[in-house]
């Protein structure tokens, strides 16, 4: 039996590349290493715009939130409804008011709305704080627009003129201005015009309003007013109306005036004597009568005289009578 021989060649040394080969696995791997960080890059970024469109939408939330309550608070507390006349200050009625300090809402507290601020952060969620309401102050505070002053001139119907009838009404503003002045027909026939006191004579009341019309017209003007007469029930009365209290204002029931005249505090002193004693001036002189007119203004003069003080002794007696209740 012959021996087989076996020889195994070992070539162990390290086989080389080609260069060629070698730059293109480099290549390779840089490629896969720059995909690997743009998939990380990708991922982060798509990580941050989930955080904030998370973000955004609890800001979101939390702004409608707050919108809502803003408007709930604004729907809870609505401003005070004003008036058609622009807004002024009270006046005052002694002086001049001064040229140099300006008419504000600041300054004029009693007539300011309930005020909502809102705070000026860049914060989308409004911060709404709501100020206490002030007291509304009365029409009689002062604004020369709620102010008029009526006198009405009677002619008499019925057997021997009795029964008194409105023949003619006046109505003048604060400054003077006439605001109504017309002749007035009654609803039945006239018996005594009386032209001596009123003034009126048949030719006046030919084609005058009918009392029915001019009533309306009347009581529109006055409604909301403080309206201030001489012995202003009997003008009450001819138009059969009943005017608020609290807005009314007779100067023949006035002891301050009566006091300035240098009367008894409890005497029912008449328009003419009144104008006589504290503006030295004469009305309802000579044989055509009276006139409306003049007697409305003179009215309005001598509540201004004690305009202010009579004012507050109303204002006080309001609060006392109110504080028992």
């Amino acid at each position: 039996m012959s021996d087989i021989n076996i020889i195994i060649n070992l070539d162990l040394t390290p086989r080389v590349l080609p260069v060629n080969k070698k730059r293109t696995r480099e290549r390779k791997r840089k490629r896969d290493r720059k995909k690997m960080r743009h998939l990380r890059n990708g991922r982060q970024l798509e990580t941050k715009g989930n955080e904030k469109s998370n973000n955004l939408s609890k800001r979101g939330s939390k702004y409608d939130a707050a919108q809502s309550s803003h408007n709930g608070a604004l729907r809870r507390h609505p401003p005070l409804s004003t008036s058609t006349q622009p807004e002024r200050c009270p006046p005052n009625r002694t002086a001049d008011p001064s040229p140099a300090a300006p008419c504000s809402a600041a300054s004029t507290g009693s007539h300011s709305p309930s005020i909502l601020t809102q705070s000026k952060d860049d914060d989308p969620s409004p911060s709404v704080e709501i100020l206490h309401k002030p007291a509304v102050a009365p029409l009689s505070a002062g604004i020369p627009s709620n102010y008029l002053a009526i006198d009405c001139e009677m002619v008499g119907t019925g057997p021997k003129g009795s029964v008194s009838q409105l023949g003619r009404c006046s109505l003048v503003s604060y400054d003077g201005d006439v605001v109504y002045d017309k002749f007035i027909k009654p609803p039945v026939p006239v018996t005594d015009y009386r032209t001596r006191w009123s003034g009126i004579r048949p030719r006046d009341l030919a084609n005058a309003t009918p009392f029915p019309v001019a009533r309306k017209e009347i009581l529109k003007l006055l409604m909301g007013k403080v309206v201030i007469g001489h012995a202003i029930h009997n003008d009450f009365k001819v138009l059969s109306y009943s005017h608020p209290a609290a807005l009314t204002r007779d100067t023949m029931r006035i002891p301050l005036l009566n006091a300035k005249a240098g009367l008894a505090v409890t005497e029912c002193a008449s328009l003419k004597r009144l104008t006589k004693a504290i503006f030295k001036r004469d009305i309802q002189t000579g044989k055509k009568g009276h006139s409306s007119v003049e007697d409305a203004r003179a009215t309005m003069e001598l509540y201004k005289v004690v305009e202010v003080e009579w004012e507050k002794q109303l204002a006080s007696k309001s609060q006392s009578s109110s504080c028992q209740k």
